[in-house]
């Protein structure tokens, strides 16, 4: 009988051991599996079973117990094993974004990255990286290549160079929208479409192809026209001397993508409604009550309030005229493109120049009609509010010409002195290459 005992015992612990491994297989596929609500709870009930073989009376003895459900667990366990495993091949070939912890409260979000880095590279922990390739028109490689990485908010944006093979990298990227522009010496310039990163991903953007720039400035552009346009306002609202006043008419990347009508009236809009705008006007009515300018306004808070209505009145009608009505119907941009290179003479030519010489949307310079016949309509209509003895042709041509003059001068302030104080300007806009 002892030895029937021993006999036994000893014949049952290699079958004990089985049962204790398959509650321990068990334990790991359940905790693997919690993504899966329903794999999950399968792999669950299967544990459950194996743990009720354990915890019965003398479970050491196990040759007691039905073997249905110990076969039952190793049939059920060798079937998820069969179903996980295409699962698990098709993730490694197809990125999936598992649920996040708003959805799935015991199983933490995870972001599988769209595209492997190539050469076993691996991007820091939520950041994107984005790379391509520059290629000329031959389908040659483009060295030193200028590449600009815009964000669409307007921050993070940075600089590089093509390398010998004509590529480039930017890394440690938040995740968000971006646009790439590659301008080359003696090549056009390329704006590409948008580019949605997320965090961890690796993108390889689509090859860009630079063809020889011609005597006048092209420039390229992939994607919605209105967006590119919209980009340009919101960098311009942004841009501010001393963060303060308002310089939202200075563009420092000569290549920059003309705006439409639409953006046009906008920003037109948005300066003579800032708050500066009226400070500006308030100034000048104060100054001409101090001198008595237009003595037929008289004095006191009267006359202050009309000097003030006048002074604004022309800051209005200049601004919409000269910057959005004549500029949307001669197709020219009303920006003053910041030169930064060549001596000092030549900058100054430039930026007086800049009051009659405008480039056209369509990258050509040509007389600056937008200016000109802005200017002389905001003159013309100054009549309709200066008192009566001071209108007249004088008054149209006297505030047309001080108008015009008054824009030269405001162009060699901003050609010498306002890039170094204007907030929000990127340190690789320097103006012409």
């Amino acid at each position: 009988m002892f030895s029937h005992v021993h006999t036994a015992r000893a014949s049952t612990r290699p079958r004990f051991k089985i049962v204790q491994s398959l509650n321990k297989t068990v334990e790991f596929m359940a905790s693997k599996f919690r993504a899966d609500p329903a794999v999950h709870q399968t792999v669950r009930g299967s544990s459950n079973s194996v743990s009720k073989l354990l915890q019965m009376k003398k479970c050491e003895y196990v040759h007691n117990v039905d073997a249905k459900p110990l076969r039952r667990c190793i049939l059920l366990i060798g079937a998820v094993a069969a179903c996980c495993a295409p699962l698990s091949a098709t993730a490694q070939q197809e990125p999936v974004a598992v649920a996040s912890d708003s959805a799935l409260p015991d199983a933490p979000g995870v972001e599988v990255s769209s595209a492997a880095p190539p050469d076993g590279e691996v991007p820091q922990t939520g950041t994107a990286t984005i790379s391509g390739t520059v290629l000329d028109t031959n389908g040659s490689e483009v060295q030193g290549a200028q590449v600009k990485l815009t964000r669409s908010t307007g921050i993070d944006m940075r600089v590089s160079q093509t390398g010998n093979d004509g590529e480039y990298k930017f890394a440690g990227l938040a995740s968000g929208t971006y646009r790439v522009t590659v301008s080359g010496p003696g090549m056009g310039t390329v704006i590409s479409p948008e580019i949605k990163l997320q965090a961890n991903e690796f993108r390889v953007a689509p090859q860009i192809v630079l063809a020889v720039a011609a005597a006048s400035t092209d420039v390229t552009v992939l994607g919605d026209k209105e967006e590119i346009a919209e980009e340009q306002v919101h960098i311009a609202v942004q841009q501010r001397v001393l963060k303060v006043f308002p310089n939202f008419y200075s563009a420092y990347d000569w290549n920059a993508p003309p705006m439409g009508s639409k953006q046009k009236f906008k920003l037109a809009f948005r300066a003579v409604t800032d708050p500066m705008a009226f400070a500006g006007a308030a100034g000048v009515a104060g100054a001409e009550q101090y001198y008595n300018i237009f003595p037929s306004y008289g004095g006191g808070i009267q006359g202050y309030a009309k000097r003030y209505g006048a002074a604004y009145a022309n800051d209005f009608s200049g601004r919409m005229f000269s910057s959005a009505v004549f500029p949307s119907i001669f197709h020219q941009d009303p920006r003053y493109f910041y030169r930064g290179s060549g001596s000092i003479r030549t900058r100054a030519l430039y930026a007086i120049s800049a009051a009659v010489i405008a480039r056209g949307d369509n990258g050509h310079w040509q007389p600056n009609y937008s200016e000109i016949c802005g200017n002389f309509a905001a003159g013309a209509l100054s009549n309709l509010y200066y008192p009566s003895d001071s209108r007249g042709a004088m008054l149209t041509i006297g505030n047309a010409l001080i108008e015009t003059a008054g824009r030269a001068g405001t162009n060699l302030v901003r050609e010498f002195i306002l890039r170094g104080i204007t907030s929000k300007v990127p340190t690789y806009d320097n103006g012409k290459p």
